[in-house]
């Protein structure tokens, strides 16, 4: 297939997901404090990425460290779809994570 097929395929599966959030080290999502999931609108693809329209600010709970992203279809529970890790960091006292839309993407490719 080429990269229209590709980037048909990224545009369809950002459909599915309307929610960003963040997890911990162990792969569970963030929670307590004023934390919640940031409704999300994705670009079209390019190349069979598709990156978040904006960056996204989280606030962040004391005690917490933030070590990856994952989709959700929905603002609470839904469909967990996965993300991607990041370099860790930990908030010792509450604070923002702000999850930047340029560094963060869904690559779709065929095969």
């Amino acid at each position: 297939m080429d990269t229209n097929y590709s980037n048909a395929i990224a545009d369809s599966g950002g459909d599915l997901i309307s929610h960003i959030g963040l997890i911990d080290e162990t792969g569970t999502e963030i929670s307590g404090g004023s934390y919640a999931r940031q409704a999300i609108t994705w670009t079209t693809a390019s190349g069979g990425t598709i990156r978040p329209n904006a960056d996204l600010v989280f606030d962040i709970p004391a005690g917490v460290t933030v070590a990856g992203w994952s989709g959700y279809s929905a603002s609470t529970l839904g469909i967990d779809y996965g993300g991607e890790t990041l370099a860790a960091e930990s908030y010792t006292n509450a604070g923002e994570y702000e999850l930047i839309a340029a560094e963060t993407g869904i690559l779709h490719t065929s095969v």
